[in-house]
């Protein structure tokens, strides 16, 4: 006869097996389909729903696999439009910057090539974290912005751009004029000369410009 001490082990024994049964089955389930040779609508969906996650991360990962998998697919322009606003809207300029020039690439002659070079302009303009600091951004975009105006000049987002050279255009304005007042603080008449001269080129009225607010702790370093 078998004792209640066995009944009671294998009693246990199949306790603990359907757990670890459940445990593989709960696991699997969250794991979803496998992460390849997945369609090309299936990466998209994911892109979309990771960004309206805010898990940006995994949506790039997404982006690459709809992009090794499905290289022709048209979905890869709507992709990265997505990707791009998500980017710049994460303040994260950088990828941003990545999409659209990955978009120039592949879609340069596409009907909306000037809305990507005016995002492009649009993300420098926003990465700048100091005045002072990032001349070469400065010179950088409005180099881009004088490409844009000249081959798109009937662009809708031309209003836009000149809106962002205007403050480009201050902004150096601004710089010059800081370089020209410790030029005359210093006494080198010449040199302030030079840069009121800059100040002038680049902005019609100097007076206009305003002084930029620096905080303490880094105005000592500006």
């Amino acid at each position: 006869m078998i004792g209640l001490s066995t009944i009671a082990k294998k009693s246990l024994s199949l306790v603990i097996i359907a757990g670890f049964a459940m445990t593989l089955i709960s696991c699997s389930s969250k794991k979803g389909p496998k992460e390849y040779g997945q369609p090309a609508i299936y990466w998209y969906n994911k892109i979309t729903d990771d960004i309206a996650t805010s898990d940006l991360e995994s949506a790039d990962d997404a982006y690459i696999s709809l992009e090794s998998e499905h290289k022709n697919s048209p979905l890869l322009a709507t992709a990265l439009e997505i990707l791009v606003n998500a980017h710049i809207e994460e303040e994260e300029y950088a990828l941003a910057n990545f999409y659209i020039d990955e978009y120039t690439k592949r879609f340069g002659v596409s009907k909306s090539i000037d809305y990507f070079r005016y995002l492009k302009i649009k993300a420098n303009f926003l990465s700048f974290s100091s005045e002072f600091r990032e001349q070469n951004l400065i010179t950088e975009t409005q180099r881009e912005i004088n490409e844009f105006i000249i081959k798109f000049p009937n662009s809708p987002y031309m209003p836009l751009v000149g809106t962002i050279n205007a403050r480009l255009a201050m902004a150096k304005a601004s710089f010059d004029k800081e370089i020209a007042d410790l030029y005359t603080r210093i006494d080198k008449p010449k040199a302030a000369k030079f840069y009121e001269e800059k100040v002038s080129k680049n902005w019609v009225d100097p007076k206009e410009i305003k002084e930029v607010n620096v905080p303490w702790y880094r105005a000592i370093f500006e």
